[in-house]
């Protein structure tokens, strides 16, 4: 007989199919007889959520049956009516969910009113791939900043460009491509003006039935060309400009190419980067992928709104020439050095990915 955990595993998958495109990434399966016999994911805000797509799946087989959900079904109305209502309609006779609401006005309700209703409820199925799925929604919730994540790509002596600023390519097919799959699953992916000048990179994902994160451009004094191809005529849809108050000719020029222009409080082209997270999560907004450059990576060490980092790791040499993969922290002993702690080390074709988190995060 299948267990708990394999069901749970399923419904895991159908979240992950949220990721980048809902608030809160959920998936539900409903299983009776053994048989899975209904499927549903939290496609996009606004839309039904997972329990209630996966009930519809299953019709009548729901009754009697078992729903395997990834986060704790709702109890309050919010742009859509309660989930708990749903459960009961459809004669749900055990629900088992991997972790709860982590919305402290909400969490415990939906299971306590579905106890009270006579359903039996099981919690902590698959509770760490459950936590990880709703990661970004989470953070977002509890302190109003959205899930950072700061990849860098680099040779072994730590390099991202050589001195002529030449950077194609550092990291191979196999590592470019599992960036784009973390373009489809983010909310954003976020760099400097520098790396926009330097490169002019599209920011787009290119993954088969993929979609393209929002793009928000760091660039306090609006040095970006508006002929950058982030501010083409179908991609500006989707970008964000992050600027001080400056230059309003240029503010107005990337206006109407159909790019957002948000200006934040500073001087001498410098903002907080905190605040401008701040203003992302308000919208929604879950996770971020920082990508650089050099200048941003540092600023956000250094602001500490880094949760994750994932650095490839290329087996090539440049040299000390070459431009360094984070600009300047201000470090003048090792005992003010930022730790990290190293949470796994993978190869990527020729290449490694060493995942980190910073060891003095700060909410």
């Amino acid at each position: 007989m299948t267990s708990d955990a394999a069901f749970m595993r399923q419904a895991l998958a159908e979240g992950r199919r949220g990721l980048g495109r809902s608030s809160s990434p959920v998936g539900a399966v409903v299983v009776a007889g053994g048989r899975v016999v209904g499927r549903g994911f939290h496609c996009q805000d606004g839309a039904p959520h997972a329990e209630v797509m996966a009930l519809r799946a299953a019709g009548v087989r729901a009754r009697g049956a078992t729903l395997y959900l990834t986060l704790e079904p709702c109890n309050h109305h919010g742009r859509t009516p309660p989930c708990t209502d749903a459960v009961r309609a459809a004669g749900i006779r055990r629900v088992v969910f991997a972790v709860h609401d982590p919305n402290p006005h909400v969490r415990g309700g939906g299971a306590l009113r579905l106890r009270r209703a006579g359903v039996q409820v099981e919690s902590g199925v698959e509770a760490e791939a459950g936590a990880e799925l709703i990661a970004g929604f989470s953070s977002r919730v509890r302190r109003g900043l959205p899930l950072v994540t700061l990849k860098l790509a680099a040779t072994l002596d730590g390099r991202i460009a050589t001195r002529s600023g030449a950077a194609r390519w550092i990291t191979g097919p196999a590592a470019r491509q599992l960036v784009h799959t973390w373009r489809n699953e983010m909310d954003v992916v976020m760099v400097g003006a520098g790396t926009v000048i330097a490169d002019d990179p599209r920011l787009t994902c290119r993954v088969a039935g993929g979609r393209d994160p929002l793009r928000v451009v760091v660039d306090g004094r609006l040095r970006i060309p508006l002929g950058a191809r982030v501010l083409t005529k179908k991609a500006a849809r989707g970008t964000v400009v992050a600027t001080v108050n400056a230059n309003p000719r240029k503010q107005a020029a990337i206006q109407a190419r159909g790019a957002e222009v948000l200006a934040l409080p500073g001087r001498d082209g410098v903002f907080s980067l905190r605040r401008l997270l701040r203003r992302l999560a308000a919208r929604g907004v879950n996770s971020v992928l920082l990508e650089g450059g050099a200048t941003l990576a540092a600023a956000a060490l250094r602001e500490r709104v880094v949760d994750r980092l994932a650095l490839f790791v290329a087996p090539k040499l440049i040299g000390g020439d070459g431009l360094a993969m984070i600009g300047s922290l201000g470090v003048r002993g090792m005992a003010a050095a930022p730790a990290v702690r190293i949470t796994s080390i993978e190869p990527i074709g020729d290449d490694w990915l060493v995942r980190a988190e910073p060891e003095r995060r700060r909410g």
